[in-house]
């Protein structure tokens, strides 16, 4: 694992006392049971005086041009606090679709708007399981969009729509004009402090203002992947930390549960499955800022990230015995989030899948 710089861990510092501040769990609480799920008025301070959207925007498009190292922070930060917001969705997957595949005048018109949070964004895909089989669905012919996508993040309130499209053989990029032929319905999911939109196009007007390519949706996903073990990571350390705190502080037969051997060993198990995710997570990040990437790293991070997550959240409820699975108790709301992350993006076993599938490409296993 990397050791952050000094300007690193004080980012890191002032990012975590941001969200501890901004995003306590009774805000939570709050902004999970609204319509749009996300306090307006924190999005503005986070954008204007943290500039998080912008964080990994080149400089030239408006916004810092930071890396991995510093994304990872701020994901982990938002991770602990189940941030409610459309960061994931706005900065990191429009983000990044539209500085790796935007064409340049899009990329001048659109990043600079992202980067200051002025705009939400959403970007829409017909599979958020596998990369090779986006623009089966979603369709464009002279410059109208048919077609929908049952999984789509802040679609209800976004300022820009972005679609992946198929155009005959061509795979692009296209803005949407939601002015008609564009439904958008909000959806019951079992995370509500992640909302989730389905969106259907009948003849919707588009324009065009990329190409992608099977290389760069590839790297899109690894990206993407990436971004969310991050975040994982910091739910489970969450859920771990708060988890012990508690085996100290509850009594049983006279004496601090914590102190019971089965249940230090239950706690030195998923202690031991972070820290290997943690490792794994850590050798993605830096081999994605080096020359040499390598590529099925991403995918080994998400899914052992997923695995760490989910094993700590299932113990954590039941380390707290009754009042684990208590509305009243928080330990469920980081639990909907484990269990959500999970297959966001394709589950622990795709990703395992593709592992294989690149080393054996790559002619490592020989």
């Amino acid at each position: 694992m990397f050791v952050l710089t000094e300007d690193q861990a004080v980012f890191k510092d002032v990012v975590g006392r941001f969200f501890s501040d901004k995003s306590p769990v009774s805000a939570v609480r709050q902004l999970m049971e609204s319509q749009d799920g996300f306090d307006r008025d924190m999005w503005l301070v986070m954008s204007e005086s943290l500039g998080l959207p912008g964080l990994h925007i080149p400089e030239q498009y408006g916004g810092y041009g930071f890396g991995m190292v510093e994304l990872g922070l701020v994901l982990e930060a938002m991770g602990r606090h189940v941030y409610c917001g459309p960061y994931f969705g706005s900065s990191l997957m429009s983000g990044f679709m539209l500085t790796m595949s935007a064409d340049e005048s899009a990329k001048q018109r659109l990043l600079p708007q992202l980067a200051s949070g002025e705009k939400i964004f959403s970007l829409v895909l017909d599979d958020l399981d596998d990369y090779s089989s986006w623009g089966k669905s979603l369709k464009v012919s002279e410059d109208k969009l048919t077609g929908a996508a049952s999984i789509v993040l802040d679609a209800g309130i976004a300022d820009r729509l972005l679609v992946v499209a198929a155009e005959g053989e061509n795979l692009g990029l296209y803005e949407v004009d939601q002015s008609e032929g564009v439904s958008i319905r909000q959806r019951e999911v079992i995370d509500p402090t992640r909302k989730i939109y389905s969106v259907e196009f009948a003849n919707a007007h588009v324009n065009q203002i990329g190409v992608i390519t099977q290389q760069q949706a590839r790297d899109l996903w690894n990206t993407w992947s990436l971004c969310l073990a991050h975040e994982m990571l910091g739910g489970a350390q969450h859920l771990l930390d708060s988890t012990v705190e508690y085996t100290k502080l509850r009594y049983q037969f006279g004496r601090a549960i914590g102190s019971f051997q089965s249940l230090k060993h239950r706690c030195a198990d998923l202690l031991m499955e972070l820290e290997l995710a943690k490792g794994v997570v850590s050798d993605a990040t830096q081999s994605a800022v080096s020359d040499n990437a390598e590529l099925y790293l991403p995918s080994m991070a998400k899914a052992m990230a997923s695995d760490a997550y989910m094993s700590i959240a299932k113990s954590a409820i039941q380390l707290r015995g009754g009042i684990g699975f208590t509305w009243e108790n928080d330990t469920h709301l980081w639990f909907k989030r484990a269990k959500s992350s999970e297959v966001f993006l394709g589950t622990a076993s795709a990703h395992r899948e593709n592992v294989i599938a690149l080393i054996e490409e790559s002619g490592y296993a020989a």
